[in-house]
């Protein structure tokens, strides 16, 4: 498959998962915790049941690595290329009843987040990439191209994590830039805003997972945005535990 037929199939299963996801919120659910304490419930599972099988079925020679099989101890052997799958990214936010959670699925070549799919079931928008080609947002029918911003002279609106916002480091990482608001978002929505224009800084110091950022990181660069670890390097998948270090996520440079 070309890349753009991988993208197609993996933006169809994000919208497919979507559907899942809100069928088990009107249905109500239980969140369970894992072994790490993190929630997990059965849209998380639904989901990634629903993703996994499309993939594998469509493309059965890239391996797929999923996060509810690795927390249940199945861990796929990676290749030069592999699928990264959060099925409900932003748990947190899915069971407190709020807006802000995505499923991402992303594809790694070569260590490289190359493409990927992302979608926003409470809005029904899809944002989708292939670096070097473009990225697009879905609405309904309606798919328009997306490009990530300069920085307005007034300031950097910079987007953080809901729930590590109050983070000290945070403040401290902040203060060396021209900021002109500060707006608190859960999930991979940060990415895609960013990769659409709206805003134009995400840091991210707290943990994160390979399958968290492939899919989003895969939409900003193609957008045009960068995402960089702390030390400047662009962040990169295949890590031994699948853990990434701190990092951060511009749009156009100024």
């Amino acid at each position: 498959m070309t890349d753009p037929e991988l993208l197609a199939l993996a933006t169809r299963l994000a919208h497919e998962a979507s559907a899942v996801i809100l069928t088990v919120r009107e249905g109500g659910f239980v969140v369970d915790r894992k072994e790490d304490y993190s929630p997990v419930t059965e849209a998380d599972r639904a989901a990634e049941r629903l993703i996994t099988a499309g993939l594998r079925a469509a493309t059965p020679t890239i391996p797929v690595i999923a996060e509810e099989e690795v927390a249940g101890g199945r861990v796929t052997m990676r290749g030069e290329i592999f699928w990264l799958v959060d099925p409900l990214d932003g748990t947190r936010d899915f069971a407190a009843g709020l807006a802000d959670f995505t499923v991402n699925i992303g594809l790694v070549r070569a260590g490289i987040a190359v493409l990927g799919a992302v979608a926003v079931p409470a809005s029904g928008e899809v944002f989708s990439g292939i670096f070097g080609l473009g990225a697009w947002k879905q609405e309904g029918a309606a798919r328009r191209p997306i490009r990530a911003r300069r920085p307005p002279p007034e300031g950097l609106h910079v987007l953080a994590s809901r729930f590590h916002g109050d983070d000290p480091a945070l403040a401290r990482a902040l203060a060396a830039y021209h900021v002109a608001r500060v707006t608190h978002v859960g999930s991979a929505v940060k990415f895609c805003r960013l990769a659409e224009g709206v805003a134009d800084f995400y840091p991210r110091l707290g943990r994160t997972m390979e399958w968290d950022t492939a899919a989003p990181q895969a939409v900003l660069e193609a957008a045009g945005g960068a995402v960089r670890t702390a030390e400047g390097a662009p962040l990169r998948y295949g890590k031994p535990g699948f853990a990434n270090p701190p990092f951060f996520c511009t749009g156009l440079p100024a």
